[in-house]
């Protein structure tokens, strides 16, 4: 085990109030692309980038070519946490981990087995009516063809996502930032810290033991007391 890896993983061994910070990387190594990769989302087949369709203005315009890209690229069928969303699980089991804050839409942190999981931007494995706000079962959505209606008001089933143009969800955001505050050892992983507002959340660390585990560098590396340039499941596989 290198410097690094070890220094990590005295940190975790000495906490019990870790806070993990993950964005689309923490997936990947579960088979579900990284959303800003080229060779994930960005297709010729689609006339419109990804930021464009998953905007709530798209959504609204054309549900139709929306749900299109929404079942062949958001839609992942049999994935599984990997080690790193496992050993979140148990770090949180020992009573070191507080919370994870997760920028996915995968759900892979809960089946993984952690409780305490703020979704900054939703999950894909939950749905609600637009108009009338009727919770439906993610099947619903996910899978079929065409746009779903609401059998109550006739309105679209839509995913319990943030989509671009709209705001994060205030109380878990709040929750987040409270996580965040409080934590001794913050532990960032898997994230390239561009997509804001959820990569702001850093600025509320106060701690001295903030870890940065990415592949690339990251905008706030200059602020990191450690960095880990290594796949987050290796990493985890060993502290």
């Amino acid at each position: 085990m290198d410097q690094n890896m070890q220094t990590l993983k005295d940190w975790i061994d000495a906490s019990s109030n870790i806070v993990f910070f993950g964005g689309a990387g923490v997936s990947t190594e579960s088979g579900i692309p990284d959303f800003r990769s080229v060779d994930g989302l960005y297709n010729q087949q689609w006339k419109y980038p990804p930021e464009t369709i998953l905007s709530h203005s798209f959504f609204e315009s054309d549900p139709e070519e929306y749900y299109r890209f929404h079942r062949e690229k958001l839609v992942v069928e049999g994935v599984k946490p990997n080690r790193a969303h496992l050993r979140l699980a148990e770090l949180e089991k020992e009573g070191k981990l507080k919370a994870v804050v997760t920028q996915n839409i995968d759900g892979l942190h809960q089946a993984a087995g952690s409780k305490n999981v703020l979704e900054l931007h939703g999950s894909i494995l939950r749905a609600y009516c637009s108009s009338c706000g009727t919770p439906y079962p993610a099947d619903r959505m996910n899978h079929g063809t065409g746009v779903p209606h609401c059998d109550k008001c006739g309105g679209i089933i839509r995913p319990d996502i943030v989509l671009y143009e709209e705001p994060l969800n205030e109380k878990i955001l709040y929750a987040a930032v409270d996580a965040i505050r409080s934590a001794d050892v913050l532990i960032v992983g898997g994230t390239s810290l561009n997509v804001y507002p959820a990569a702001g959340l850093i600025n509320y660390y106060r701690g001295h033991k903030l870890a940065l585990v990415n592949l690339s560098a990251t905008p706030y590396d200059s602020r990191a007391d450690l960095i880990i340039h290594e796949k987050i499941g290796t990493v985890f596989a060993q502290v």
